[in-house]
């Protein structure tokens, strides 16, 4: 089976630091690519894999303003689609504007649906409903105009997650730095449960992190320690107590969350989106309705099991167990 991914070039394929779209397209090509499928990766040109590369964005728009987004992108597109015929399969993960190719081309293609951006997407979604395939990142996630042939999570590595029974005396908060995120909720939680809070991540909106974070980054109790290459990234999420991640948003999925419990480190999460597919409440970590709530579980972490975190992660959300309900969607739509 020759397939193709189609990437995001917002970010490198795999991303260096921030880019969840670009790691799943990454994972899912490079896990394929174990498995012995024939893969082309549609990225930037800097993207990293071991199949096939094809590329018409050199870096990143993302990481250079000269480059126009809407050029770039019709430009990496159309690549593709003007060479559909020589794949089994296109592997869409660059939202909507893909689908937009698919009644020209007799080449299969699913989407991965990797969240809603605006409900003003969806008529698009809906107009090619019934000739592509939809996949879900998570059954929360659904919605209720569209069909989906399958719900599959995202997978990680788990050999390039540390796993640390011993954790350090810091609880976490990984991810955007945006009001959807809750990082000013996490300093709240760290702040009134009397622990160190270190934040890493994007600054996605300035100003909210002007006003509501940045007053409170004293480098001791609250440090903020930027936007980190994936392997220091990785060694933060091993040594924590706990990842916090009060989001104030429906959140499709949650990389971070499943990366933490990959390393053994339990999720303080509010109960919204996907939260109770990813984490065994009681068991990975505690979904929790409000600021109290959290606070009182930060102080019963010492009743979860690193190894359970570990395991369930491995089980549940491991590149294997997502490659092989990607071949099985695949076989699906091919039929």
């Amino acid at each position: 089976m020759k397939i193709a991914i189609l990437s995001s070039i917002a970010w490198r394929t795999p991303p260096k630091k921030y880019g969840p779209w670009e790691q799943v397209a990454s994972n899912v090509c490079e896990g394929l690519l174990e498995r012995g499928m024939d893969v082309t990766l549609f990225a930037t040109a800097d993207s990293l894999t071991k199949g096939k590369l094809q590329s018409t964005c050199a870096v990143p728009y993302e990481e250079d303003r000269a480059v126009d987004p809407k050029v770039a992108e019709c430009l990496h597109i159309s690549n593709l689609m003007e060479q559909a015929h020589q794949y089994d399969i296109i592997h869409n993960h660059f939202d909507f504007l893909p689908l937009t190719y698919s009644a020209l081309i007799k080449t299969p293609m699913i989407t991965t649906i990797h969240g809603f951006s605006s409900s003003k997407i969806i008529p698009v979604y809906k107009k090619y409903n019934a000739t592509t395939a939809y996949v879900s990142i998570s059954d929360a996630d659904r919605s209720k105009e569209l069909d989906y042939i399958a719900t599959v999570y995202h997978g990680i590595d788990p050999l390039i997650f540390e796993f640390r029974e011993v954790k350090e005396d810091y609880l976490l908060f990984f991810g955007r730095v945006h009001p959807e995120k809750g990082t000013h909720i996490a300093i709240e939680i760290a702040k009134r449960s009397n622990h160190r809070l270190i934040i890493a991540g994007l600054i996605q909106d300035q100003v909210y992190f002007n006003e509501k974070v940045k007053p409170f980054i004293d480098d001791d109790l609250v440090s903020y320690w930027g936007n980190l290459e994936q392997d220091k990234g990785k060694k933060l999420l091993a040594g924590a107590k706990a990842l916090l991640h009060p989001i104030n948003f429906e959140e499709p999925f949650g990389l971070s969350v499943i990366e933490a419990m990959m390393c053994g480190t339990p999720v303080i999460a509010f109960d919204r989106g996907s939260m109770k597919e990813l984490i065994k409440d009681g068991k990975t970590g505690y979904l929790v309705k409000n600021i109290d709530e959290a606070i009182e579980k930060v102080g019963r972490l010492k009743s979860i099991s690193s190894i359970d975190c570990r395991i369930h992660a491995i089980s549940k959300f491991s590149i294997g167990a997502m490659v092989e309900n990607y071949i099985a969607t695949y076989e699906g739509v091919r039929k």
